[in-house]
């Protein structure tokens, strides 16, 4: 029971002095006005907050998390892979990604994609 203790004692010191080495040696000490700042749009955070912007930004961020829950969706497919009939989970699996590219089709003939335009 004490050599137990001796082992936790000296794994819980190491660890602590590991945390704190790298937390000494991790810090920037130079400042960047940039990376310090709160906004990371690019907008400058001393003008006004009403400046006109483009809702393309906005229209591309959502098309993004749309993929991005798309991925995670389709992960689980692979664990399940084993316990459910090939026809249905290749059924299931084919019918979510036809209605995403048809989104995905939608949206590129709407022109949501360019930038330029």
């Amino acid at each position: 029971m004490k050599l137990l203790l001796t082992s936790f004692t000296i794994s819980v010191a190491i660890s602590s002095l590991l945390i704190l080495v790298s937390t000494l040696f991790s810090k920037k000490t130079i400042l960047d006005r940039e990376k310090a700042s709160p906004f990371e749009c690019g907008f400058d955070p001393k003008n006004t907050s009403r400046i006109p912007f483009s809702i393309r930004f906005f229209l591309i961020a959502i098309v993004f998390l749309i993929f991005d829950i798309e991925i995670s969706i389709l992960l689980p497919l692979g664990i399940i892979s084993n316990s459910t009939p090939p026809l249905i989970w290749m059924s299931a699996g084919g019918l979510f990604l036809f209605a995403v590219t048809l989104g995905l089709f939608y949206e590129w003939k709407e022109k949501t994609l360019d930038w330029i335009t």
